[in-house]
């Protein structure tokens, strides 16, 4: 009896720290608006995890952001891509929310971060206030929802986080309300042939495999017939409700023979593993189509903490003869499932067919550093670049070089290096290295220049270019004339841009005194707020100087009224 009653105790307890861990009542909403998404938790991005949610704006900015809860602001930032303009709030219970691509902070906080700005002369500013500096409350405001950073349209991205590991947490978890009644899409269904002596179909290379809706709502693939070690892979996405989005799933499960061979979900990952979803998906079949295949096994180099069960590595080993049932469950945050059943026959190949290996002259072990000399340039892979060894594809060039493909992922920055020595120093201040994408065109990457050598840094695989940027950039008023009288205005904006190298720093002055221009790189524009200073002279003598990232210079006067 009180082994009985010892269980259930600790049973009780068990249940009680669980249902506390994500504490469901502690929060509001950050917005008076009903909450819909663009973007969940977990979402497969490029090269890493969406760490928060997106919450749609009604396709416009400016509504109020409110904190979440009482605490105190323990970072204010303000970039031109990333989240923008974002605030992070501390909370007692041990939480931090995040609120970014914010359009402006609420009064007290945008004249605390503007006198930055004007000490520190930058628009771009980061700041850690100490902490019970700048205390909010529940549900007071604390900023406008925007569209600045890396957003591509209104909208705010909100995330909870631990105060102590930074570690993100699904913000759904902590009561948040969201409609979503809908199913789980599910596209494409691929079946992994993994090892030279596995077969699926007949096939020794990636399959995709049919199936059809049954009149229970579950789905039914087209009988397959494999051999070996297989895996799963599928292509599908989440919709929510009132919106047309296409979100990523929250939880992957699949079974063989009632058998769990794999689980994981997106309650939560660190920012120290997000870089591991290109193990996730196949990033070949990436660079091919521009569409993520999901695995439901782990490949070679996945270090990933989001699997809650892992049988055999989510592989699965099929016998001739032998006769399997796969069962695929993908589910969303709110329960909603799909259910697709794979048939799988054991049967061998009689056909002997030796997959087609891509050899070249040139092998990465990912496990040790590798050079590479490309002539006119060379090439450092640092130990652990990739996850797995791999045939590269090298070709050399008087100022262009290829490495490899958009097909195989980059872990961590390898170095290319150029000789520019036989350019005269003139010309060499105006050489940047320069990846080409599709269209052949050249886009700069930071480019460190010491001597005759230029070195960049990168993840990305493709085409290395010297090119030549020896225009400066453009600048032209966009919301006033010269000598234009503007009483009635609130602000003005003068547009920039540079078609080669791109913009690097920009400064204005106002009748001599530094102004604050907040540079808008999606739009081109620099816009200054009258509310800001205004000078004491009727006329006004506008300064604004840029320069693009290989140093090219351009400055523009002109002049306005204004009482």
């Amino acid at each position: 009896m009180r082994k009985i009653s010892l269980a259930l105790l600790l049973f009780f307890c068990f249940t009680l720290v669980a249902q506390e861990e994500y504490p469901k009542d502690a929060f509001r909403p950050p917005m008076d608006i009903p909450i819909i998404l663009a973007g969940t938790f977990g979402e497969l991005r490029s090269n890493h995890f969406h760490s928060g949610i997106d919450i749609k704006t009604q396709q416009r900015e400016g509504i109020p952001v409110m904190s979440i809860g009482d605490g105190t602001i323990t970072r204010i930032k303000v970039s031109l891509w990333g989240y923008g303009k974002v605030l992070y709030i501390a909370h007692p219970n041990g939480y931090t929310s995040v609120y970014g691509h914010l359009q402006k902070f609420s009064p007290s906080i945008e004249a605390y971060i503007k006198k930055l700005q004007y000490d520190k002369k930058s628009f771009e500013v980061e700041v850690f206030p100490d902490y019970g500096e700048l205390k909010v409350n529940k549900g007071e405001l604390i900023a406008y929802s925007g569209n600045t950073g890396g957003s591509a349209g209104p909208h705010l991205h909100f995330e909870i986080r631990s105060s102590i590991s930074e570690k993100p947490t699904n913000p759904l978890l902590y009561g948040i309300d969201v409609a979503d009644a809908t199913n789980p899409i599910l596209e494409k269904l691929f079946i992994y042939p993994l090892t030279d002596k596995s077969h699926v179909n007949g096939n020794e290379e990636r399959t995709q495999v049919n199936f059809s809706r049954e009149s229970n709502g579950t789905y039914l693939a087209d009988k397959v017939t494999a051999l070996g070690n297989i895996g799963i892979g599928f292509i599908g996405f989440d919709r929510l409700d009132m919106a047309a989005n296409k979100n990523g799933v929250y939880s992957v499960e699949l079974s063989v023979n009632g058998k769990i061979y794999s689980i994981y979900d997106f309650e939560s990952f660190t920012f120290g593993e997000t870089r591991y979803i290109n193990t996730l998906v196949d990033y070949d079949y990436l660079g091919r189509n521009g569409q993520r295949i999901q695995k439901s096994f782990k490949s070679a180099g996945n270090n990933l903490g989001i699997y809650k069960e892992l049988y055999n590595n989510g592989k699965i080993d099929i016998s001739e003869g032998l006769s399997y049932t796969v069962k695929l469950l993908i589910k969303d945050y709110a329960g909603n499932k799909t259910v697709l059943n794979i048939p799988i026959e054991g049967v061998k190949n009689n056909e002997d067919k030796n997959q087609e290996i891509e050899i070249t002259e040139n092998y990465v072990i990912a496990n040790k550093p590798n050079n590479f000399d490309l002539g006119s340039a060379k090439v450092y892979f640092p130990t652990n670049t990739f996850y797995e060894d791999f045939y590269i594809d090298l070709k050399k060039g008087n100022d262009t070089v290829t490495i490899h493909n958009n097909r195989v992922p980059a872990h961590r920055n390898f170095t290319i290096t150029f000789d520019a020595s036989k350019y005269p120093k003139e010309i060499q201040k105006q050489l940047f290295i320069a990846r080409l994408d599709s269209k052949l065109q050249p886009n700069y990457t930071n480019t460190y220049k010491r001597g005759d050598v230029f070195t960049t840094r990168t993840r990305n695989l493709g085409t290395y270019t010297i090119a030549r940027d020896s225009v400066a950039p453009t600048i032209r008023t966009k919301n006033f004339k010269e000598k234009q009288w503007l009483n009635n205005y609130k602000y003005l904006s003068v547009q920039i841009a540079d078609d080669l190298s791109g913009v690097d720093t920009y400064s204005a002055t106002l009748n001599g005194e530094w102004i604050l221009m907040e540079y808008e790189p999606k739009r081109r524009t620099l816009t200054y707020n009258f509310d800001d200073k205004i000078a004491d002279q009727t006329q006004c003598v506008l300064k604004v100087t840029v320069t693009d990232n290989v140093g090219n210079e351009n400055t523009l006067t002109t002049s306005f009224y204004r009482k």
